[in-house]
């Protein structure tokens, strides 16, 4: 049952942060929810560097999006460098 709301969560942070970011992205199901799921992990470290997070606590939703954002943001500037 974890797999499948992480799955779930992760599809909606792919979501709101390819609303949140302008820009036309040719992304699928897949891709969006591995988004989204990168982005937890990617929100989580960087709450944790900047001291906004202990080890162990979850990222929150709200990083979540926010690291899924940088994630968006990074593929768009390496698949712009051809």
């Amino acid at each position: 049952m974890g797999v499948i709301v992480t799955i779930i969560i992760g599809f909606l942070v792919g979501l709101i942060a390819r609303f949140i970011k302008p820009g036309a992205d040719q992304m699928g199901f897949i891709l969006t929810t591995f988004i989204g799921i990168l982005g937890a992990f990617v929100g989580s470290y960087l709450g944790q560097a900047f001291g906004i997070y202990e080890v162990g606590e979850p990222a929150g939703f709200l990083g979540s999006v926010i690291g899924a954002v940088i994630i968006l943001a990074a593929i768009k500037a390496l698949a712009g460098r051809k």
